[in-house]
């Protein structure tokens, strides 16, 4: 049996192997893997048809269904490059993702191509729109764009893609900014074959899993509940879910064996009762995009304790970078872990040298998942992707690595321990706080629902600790002074903030289901000048 080295081909070896198992659900229809690998393949020559050249962007703005997944595969498979945009952005927003990297092709819905109206017009790179239905009343389109219908395309004569190899550019992900544009990160195949080979590899991914993507797909973390899958021959779940509650349902209707979402959504389901039925099937939960409330994973352990939990750290610039494996939870709940697997993290001082035991430094991450720098902006690369220092003399290629711009130390035994982001990171009376480590002890207090802390300027100690705060479930308003009175409690002087505000939730996400703690803090701002 042949091994994966591009991103269609995980399909194409899982449908070799077992054709006829289940690949990927939505609503009731299941398809084979060798259903899926057919309409990957039937995609492919269906651009290919389009004149698609080797390397040009298709775009896909679509929420969780299956065209989403063909496309995002074939556009690959025909040589292409896929931009996913996630589908909670504004029409200006997924019309500046297609001008930035020159988008060929569109796969959309008819709805959001009304709702995209005239921002098609911004975007002159732009020659062909795939629509997934048939659109009786479709807009007018600018000149030189043609529309297709999704069937058409499919049809379309079997033809040969452009030849590709692992080091080829396979996708770019925009990386959600609440402060100026969004940047976008190129990924080769190589990158996410060999992130799907390492996260299942720990996650012991097998075919007889059920991955529930709950997640975006234009997000690292919840692309990859398809290329673990598919790499292990596992059945992915599509759910675009608009309450926590329809999660639960999910997990228990489909029998979920992995589950892997972000804290904010982790804090809402575990607030919630759990059917006795999903810890019967389900092996473990997984938390990426920032630390899990200790109070919180302990709710969660509680709800499903035959699950085994991953407290994972990553980044899109490098896919992901560490897991804790489920034995160390209990010994160091507040630590991210070590490398996976083919990865090396290192923790770097200003000056490039390494950092002693607990001493905090920069997480820098080297290895086959380093990305290949931001689409058309060599500044924002040469800031993140850098040089690697210490190599050995003999060697004359260059190593690049990313340096994350996060703050994290390593114990003695080698356990990493994240800080903070250097952006994010409070500075108040000479101390430097990370926020993540105030809201570590409001959740703790189980007086909040949701929680966000960020620094305002203060011209005594530099940096004032503000917070907004969400009533907790089942209550109707925050106790603030209980939850101040907790605060000096449970919190050296410094670190108790100046003001907490309550705000009705739940509190904004960025497109990747994160809080938007820069939003939050922008518009906390706004409202005190304005006052």
């Amino acid at each position: 049996m042949r091994e994966s080295t591009l991103l269609h081909e995980l399909v194409a070896v899982s449908a070799a192997r077992a054709g006829s198992a289940p690949a990927l659900s939505y609503g009731r229809e299941t398809l084979s893997y060798a259903e899926l690998d057919l309409r990957i393949r039937s995609f492919a020559s269906g651009v290919i048809d389009l004149g698609l050249q080797r390397a040009e962007r298709v775009a896909i703005y679509l929420e969780k269904r299956f065209e989403t997944v063909i496309a995002s595969y074939g556009a690959p498979a025909a040589g292409g490059v896929f931009v996913p945009i996630n589908p909670l952005l504004k029409p200006e927003q997924a019309a500046f993702i297609m001008k930035d990297c020159g988008v060929r092709v569109l796969v959309t819905s008819p709805d959001r191509l009304r709702l995209l109206g005239g921002s098609l017009a911004e975007c002159p790179s732009v020659q062909h729109v795939v629509l997934t239905e048939p659109m009786a009343d479709a807009p007018a389109l600018p000149p030189g764009v043609s529309l297709h219908a999704w069937a058409d395309v499919l049809a379309a004569p079997a033809r040969a893609g452009h030849r590709v190899i692992d080091t080829d550019m396979l996708a770019i992900l925009y990386t959600s900014g609440s402060t100026g544009k969004p940047k976008g990160v190129v990924l080769s195949h190589r990158n996410m074959v060999a992130g799907a080979k390492s996260v299942a590899s720990y996650l012991d991914n097998r075919p007889t899993d059920t991955l529930l993507a709950a997640l975006p797909l234009s997000f690292d973390a919840g692309f990859s509940q398809l290329t673990t899958a598919f790499h292990s021959g596992a059945r992915v779940v599509l759910l675009n879910y608009l309450m926590p509650r329809d999660v639960l349902k999910a997990l228990e209707r489909e029998k979920v064996t992995g589950l892997t979402a972000v804290p904010p959504l982790y804090i809402q389901l575990a607030q919630l009762e759990w059917p006795a039925a999903i810890n019967d099937k389900l092996r473990y939960f997984a938390n990426t995009g920032g630390r899990m409330p200790r109070e919180t994973l302990t709710m969660l352990r509680q709800r499903v304790p035959a699950a085994k939990p991953f407290l994972m750290y990553g980044l899109t610039e490098a896919f992901r970078s560490t897991y804790l494996p489920p034995e160390e939870v209990d010994r160091r709940p507040d630590s991210i872990g070590k490398a996976i697997p083919n990865a090396e993290i290192l923790v770097l001082r200003e000056d490039g040298t390494e950092c002693a035991p607990d001493e905090p430094g920069e997480l820098v991450h080297r290895g086959a998942l380093v990305g290949q720098g931001y689409w058309n902006d060599a500044e924002k690369t040469a800031e993140r992707y850098k040089l690697l220092p210490g190599r050995a003399p003999g060697l004359m290629l260059p190593e690049y690595a990313v340096f994350s711009g996060d703050n994290v130390r390593r114990d003695a035994e080698g356990f990493l321990y994240f800080i903070g982001r250097r952006d994010e990171m409070m500075k108040t009376s000479g101390y430097r706080v990370s926020p993540t480590e105030v809201e570590e002890i409001l959740y703790a207090t189980k007086l909040v629902g949701e929680c966000v802390a960020f620094g305002v300027d203060h011209p005594a100690i530099g940096q004032a600790i503000q917070v907004i705060a969400t009533a907790p479930d089942g209550s109707a308003a925050v106790d603030l002074p209980a939850l101040m009175a907790q605060c000096k409690l449970h919190m050296p002087a410094y670190m108790v903030p100046a003001g907490i505000e309550p705000m009705a939730g739940p509190l904004p996400r960025n497109p990747n289901g994160k809080i938007d703690r820069k939003l939050l803090a922008t518009q906390w701002v706004a409202r005190r000048e304005s006052a």
